[in-house]
């Protein structure tokens, strides 16, 4: 029989913010937390069937658990924890996809503002374990962490949910007829969406006439909804189903993304699956996500950014070269992603004299 320092330790995993559309934090609450086997650890998941019930799971549940398990771990992979986790820290691993809920207040929503906000802005700058997706997002956490927070990387593998292929590349024309642009991602201020409205009329006057911009996302807060329906070249799919994602995506010649800012933008790797070429802007997170397979773009210059997107593919056998360089890019990340997963599977692994998260192993 085991010794009782020997025994998993219980690890509650708050899932109180699933059950909603499937996008990018509901993937990776699923495939990094969910549907992982940590070392030592027996994963007790907390869900909720509601709003209201997932307000009173994460401010009364999560805190009653860790009164009542003061050797229990616990993991917030989506929603940052309730602030009375602050007493527990050493037991406590936040998983920070950004910092907009800081940086970004001007674009947040109503519920964000009122409610994740708060919490996440006490709870950075006083917790002291995270997770994050990208070295991008772990310099900007550290500008608000406490100077003793032990900050990992473990950045998602990239695993094509929407089954796409660029097998049908070869086949396409290298002249395109129409130009189809395609994005990604909710309508919100953040994303930037009258960017990449200016860089498609900027093309159709000047380049491609009837070119189009297919956005795969539901509509969010603020009034981009509303202008991006209402623009010429403009197909708005809404949330689709898999199937259907794949089918728009791998129509399209091109993937367009003018974001303000992103975390890590997942969906630019996820895109490479069909084998598109990747326009994004020229930042410091775009370019560790996409390395040399990028094609880059100040999304304030429409004019200029359209004459880039031509060139992109105009230049010679730019289908093939694209699909190539996507390949390569999302074998490069993933390579990574596994190494940062085998460390991240051993964090609950502790020395029998241990009772928090360990801090030997902190991010450099």
């Amino acid at each position: 029989m085991p010794a009782a320092d020997d025994k998993p330790k219980r690890v509650y995993l708050d899932l109180t913010h699933l059950g909603r559309h499937v996008t990018g934090i509901e993937r990776v609450s699923i495939e990094q937390f969910q549907n992982v086997a940590f070392d030592n650890a027996e994963i007790v998941p907390v869900r909720s069937s509601g709003l209201l019930s997932m307000i009173f799971r994460q401010q009364v549940v999560l805190p009653l658990l860790a009164l009542l398990h003061p050797n229990a771990h616990f993991v917030f992979p989506g929603f940052p924890p309730s602030p009375l986790f602050a007493l527990a820290r050493d037991r406590v691993l936040l998983y920070v996809h950004d910092t907009f809920l800081i940086t970004r207040h001007s674009d947040l929503s109503t519920k964000a503002r009122l409610y994740t906000a708060p919490q996440f802005r006490f709870d950075v700058t006083r917790l002291k374990h995270f997770f994050v997706n990208s070295e991008k997002t772990k310099a900007d956490l550290r500008q608000y962490a406490p100077s003793d927070a032990v900050i990992r990387m473990y950045r998602p593998s990239v695993a094509n949910p929407f089954k796409l292929s660029s097998a049908n590349r070869a086949t396409m024309s290298a002249s395109p007829q129409p130009l189809r642009l395609v994005s990604l991602g909710t309508i919100e201020p953040r994303k930037n969406y009258a960017a990449s409205l200016a860089i498609l009329e900027a093309l159709r006057r000047t380049h491609y006439a009837n070119t189009e911009l297919h956005i795969i996302g539901r509509a969010g807060w603020g009034e981009d909804a509303t202008r991006v329906a209402s623009a010429e070249g403009v197909t708005v799919h809404g949330y689709l189903a898999s199937d259907d994602v794949k089918r728009v995506m791998e129509s399209c010649d091109v993937y367009l993304c003018t974001s303000h800012d992103e975390g890590l933008g997942l969906p630019l790797l996820e895109a490479q699956f069909a084998g598109l070429p990747v326009v994004a802007p020229d930042q410091a997170v775009f370019r560790e996500v996409l390395g040399d397979s990028g094609t880059f773009i100040d999304p304030a210059n429409a004019q200029t950014a359209a004459n880039v997107v031509v060139a992109c593919v105009s230049a010679p056998s730019w289908r093939s070269t694209s699909a190539d360089a996507a390949t390569d890019n999302v074998s490069r990340w993933n390579t990574d992603a596994a190494k940062d997963l085998l460390a991240a599977k051993s964090v609950f692994a502790l020395p029998p004299t241990a009772t928090a998260i360990p801090t030997a192993a902190r991010a450099a």
